[in-house]
């Protein structure tokens, strides 16, 4: 079956609906989990993320590898590029990036030329995080910009999520 013959992928997930009132780290975090259970219904790694700036969304997206067949396109990149456009600079400085799942290395990168103020995640990934799980970009004492660092705001959902997403492909291999 091709791609766009493929029905998309039913996640067992709900989405969220946090509540306009209170936009603290729990709340722009519940939208890039949403991105994420977008990710999943198009069978794609339920990795989702945000980028605030000043209060506001500035972009959302989430893992688009599969689809699109380019090994960049994770929710970080994709979101950074469409925040670079709105701002109009590659340089994002003041913004903040919720991510579902602690950055790789390419997106770890990323997060640090981007010169991004802050970066939360919700899950800690002791193999290829690079924001303090397998090893910590952010610690090089050499580079010239460091980030802010939140760990674990919404772990409990975003684990459950990417681990059943997970279950669940090892049994379609069997």
């Amino acid at each position: 079956m091709t791609d766009a013959a493929r029905p998309p992928a039913i996640c067992p997930f709900p989405k969220v609906f946090p509540s306009q009132l209170h936009r603290d780290d729990a709340f722009y975090m519940s939208l890039a989990y949403n991105q994420a259970i977008e990710a999943w219904r198009e069978d794609e790694v339920p990795v989702g993320a945000v980028i605030e700036l000043g209060g506001e969304v500035i972009a959302a997206a989430h893992n688009q590898v599969d689809g699109t067949r380019d090994p960049t396109a994770h929710a970080e990149i994709l979101a950074m590029t469409q925040a670079a456009r709105i701002v109009g600079d590659w340089r994002l400085s003041g913004a903040t990036l919720y991510v579902t799942k602690e950055p790789c290395p390419m997106c770890s990168g990323a997060t640090l030329m981007a010169r991004l103020k802050r970066v939360v995640f919700a899950m800690g990934d002791p193999k290829m995080g690079c924001l303090g799980g397998a090893t910590d970009l952010n610690a090089l004492p050499e580079i010239n910009h460091h980030l802010e660092l939140t760990r674990g705001v919404m772990e409990t959902e975003c684990r459950d999520l990417l681990q059943a997403y997970f279950q669940l492909k090892r049994l379609e291999k069997e």
